[in-house]
């Protein structure tokens, strides 16, 4: 197609309209502003992220930590169980071998001391710890303070306590005496066999029981 200028006159070129250099320098300022924000927001994304990584794996290592103490907490608390039970096993053996022996020797000095008095005879003898509890009969009360001062000069006996004293009617045909008493096994730095100090002159260590009423209470 061609066009004819009917004019005659010269057509004016297009002018290019500038863009003022604040407005550039705005633009510039703008694109490097997001720049650095997406570079200062990388950099605290990956460092965040490196963090949390590390928080993640000293959380899994104080876990398996954990798992770990938590079993070698159960096999102390086994191996506490069983000392404990072996302690108690040990303690019962000890006990029963310590009775076994001090039994014989027990009954060896009680015998050792009823020989020596008169018209005195034991029914039963308990054991309670440290202290005996002696049942027996007698033909007259000096017998009974005759056998509690043989107990003392043994040596092997204290605290000696007279429980009860009374007539009875054992035999019909003798006055007896029935009696209960106590006495603590002296401990072993009183050597056995030696007596204790005498009381000084006008006292007495030791009442006589009196009898109680003729028959039984």
């Amino acid at each position: 197609m061609i066009r004819i200028n009917l004019l005659g006159q010269v057509r004016p070129k297009a002018t290019k309209q500038s863009v003022p250099l604040e407005s550039t320098l705005q633009i510039l300022l703008g694109v490097a502003a997001l720049a650095i924000a997406l570079v200062v927001l990388s950099v605290t994304y990956y460092s965040q992220k490196h963090q949390l990584d590390e928080t993640n794996a000293r959380i899994a290592a104080l876990k398996a930590e954990r798992t770990s103490l938590q079993q070698i907490k159960q096999e102390v608390d086994r191996f506490e169980s069983q000392k404990a039970a072996l302690q108690t096993q040990i303690g019962i053996i000890e006990g029963l071998q310590k009775n076994r022996t001090g039994a014989q020797e027990l009954l060896q000095m009680v015998a050792n001391t009823v020989v020596r008095v008169d018209q005195l005879w034991l029914t039963s003898l308990d054991r309670s710890g440290d202290t005996l509890h002696i049942t027996g009969e007698s033909g007259s009360v000096n017998s009974i303070a005759n056998f509690i001062t043989q107990m003392k000069r043994s040596g092997y006996f204290d605290k000696i306590e007279i429980e009860e004293a009374k007539e009875d009617d054992v035999e019909k045909s003798v006055t007896t005496y029935g009696f209960t008493m106590s006495a603590a096994i002296a401990q072993p730095a009183t050597a056995p066999g030696q007596p204790q100090a005498k009381p000084a002159a006008g006292t007495s260590t030791t009442t006589p029981p009196q009898p109680a009423a003729k028959g039984r209470s």
